[in-house]
């Protein structure tokens, strides 16, 4: 199944380049694209238990879902993915 997430703190390509590569690391996940513009994130999961664990991924990361926390600690997180998503890019 198709899941779109509006997730918080996404900022960049190198945002993105950590969101594909990490939630890509998952079983029974595939297909990620990232839209910058719109704040989405966009995966196919087999499962329920597949989105459930993206989701806890992607706010371990510093990008919790829209609706959800999103505290200092967070958003620092989501620079250090952005920093390392922009290193291994590159």
């Amino acid at each position: 199944m198709t899941t779109t997430l509006e997730i918080q703190n996404l900022k960049c390509g190198g945002c993105a380049h950590t969101i594909i590569t990490k939630l890509n690391e998952l079983e029974g996940i595939q297909s990620v694209a990232v839209d910058n513009d719109a704040h989405t994130v966009t995966f196919e999961s087999a499962t329920k238990n597949g989105i459930e664990r993206a989701t806890k991924l992607l706010s371990k990361l510093g990008y919790p879902v829209n609706g959800n926390a999103n505290s200092i600690g967070k958003k620092a997180k989501s620079f250090v993915s952005c920093a390392l998503g922009r290193l291994e890019k590159s």
